[in-house]
């Protein structure tokens, strides 16, 4: 569904910005996919980057400070970065950076996300980092915004205007931003060739589509999957590796606009005390994805079977986010959002797609406004 055809669609169907939004995913991340792209050379470009090659070349430390679900992004984006450009990062809560002091910023770039670009404690934060000689780049969605025009460097996702306040296209949109950053700074780092950057540019690029096809196959999942589970009050959201930020998120959307208690954990550090939460009613939602190709991957994908295999010896309430071709949780016999089969690094921005339908469902099935949430504002502009 093109941004039109969701636009036609709210006008008539829509009863909330939350789900018209949750539809133009696929065009925001187009949109930014294709404003980051040279099509001559096949190669990511920022919006404003002033470093040289020798600088990129001389950081030894990213540092990334955002709040709420664009820090649930920069965590997917910390895994990328070392994983494609090889660059230890470290990924800070903004509301609590400017209670420390940083170390010296020579060699450090900050990399400070919010949507609105006005975030207070994300403003700060970037304030500090540029004070203490860090070099600084803002991903936001408003090109015209404070932390935008204070950086030394811009990479603006193009979401457009997101009315409701829980975050969704604005969330995938930074995934891909920091993805577009990560084979950047791979490139110029020469950790990645050119060809490699263009293939994955390539997968990138199909991407939309593939969302595209999936929506209303999520929506009608997820509102089937919701009348057994929206009069619950705990969830537990499960996710190893570059899916744990994932967990993260689909419990803050439960939580925002559900109003039940809903905590993201690692996979593997569930069995360090959290496991006593277990009992036969308790909801726990799963992203147990996996690429066939990446060793990494199926390690991790069979340590996480493992701990559901355990789970499952006390209660059988699962949702489960898997892949396509996994024939065995798919026969369990509890709820599957299907994806399809593609790299590691780019499933985070189809997983957290079902998780935003199934969060919206159960708010409507317990007559909640999803769009405006109580005691939340769009953009928190004090600290």
């Amino acid at each position: 569904m093109s941004q039109s055809r969701a636009r036609d669609r709210y006008e008539g169907q829509y009863p909330f910005q939350m789900l018209k939004e949750v539809y133009e995913q696929p065009g925001a991340i187009a949109e930014t996919i294709e404003k980051h792209i040279d099509p001559a050379t096949r190669t990511v470009r920022l919006d404003r980057f002033p470093f040289s090659n020798e600088e990129v070349a001389s950081l030894h430390r990213l540092t990334i400070v955002a709040s709420g679900a664009s820090r649930h992004a920069g965590l997917c984006g910390k895994l990328m970065i070392e994983e494609l450009a090889g660059i230890p990062v470290e990924v800070e809560h903004a509301s609590e950076y400017g209670y420390r002091r940083p170390l010296n910023g020579g060699g450090i770039l900050a990399v400070a996300i919010t949507q609105s670009g006005e975030t207070a404690d994300t403003t700060a934060a970037q304030r500090i980092a540029k004070e203490s000689g860090f070099k600084t780049l803002s991903i936001s969605n408003v090109v015209d915004s404070t932390i935008a025009r204070e950086a030394d460097a811009n990479l603006f996702t193009w979401a457009g205007k997101e009315v409701a306040i829980p975050a969704t296209k604005s969330f995938t949109t930074q995934l891909t931003a920091l993805y577009l950053l990560a084979l950047f700074l791979a490139e110029k780092r020469g950790m990645l060739s050119a060809e490699h950057v263009a293939g994955r540019l390539y997968s990138l690029s199909q991407l939309p589509a593939i969302l595209e096809a999936l929506l209303d196959r999520f929506d009608r999942q997820a509102e089937v999957i919701a009348r057994d589970f929206h009069h619950d009050e705990t969830f537990v959201f499960l996710g190893r590796g570059v899916h744990y930020p994932i967990a993260l998120e689909g419990a803050l959307k439960l939580k925002e606009i559900s109003y039940v208690h809903a905590e993201g954990y690692p996979t593997g550090e569930f069995r360090h005390g959290p496991t006593a939460l277990i009992d036969e009613t308790l909801p726990v939602v799963a992203i147990l994805t996996r690429d066939r190709r990446d060793p990494e991957s199926m390690v991790r994908y069979e340590k996480s079977v493992s701990l559901l295999n355990d789970i499952r010896q006390h209660s059988r309430r699962q949702i489960l986010v898997v892949s396509d071709d996994d024939d065995a949780l798919n026969q369990l016999g509890v709820p599957c959002f299907l994806l399809p089969v593609m790299d590691e690094l780019l499933l985070p921005i189809l997983e957290i797609v079902p998780l935003q339908f199934l969060a919206y469902h159960i708010a409507i099935l317990n007559g909640l406004n999803v769009d405006r949430p109580r005691n939340l504002v769009k953009s928190v502009t004090v600290d």
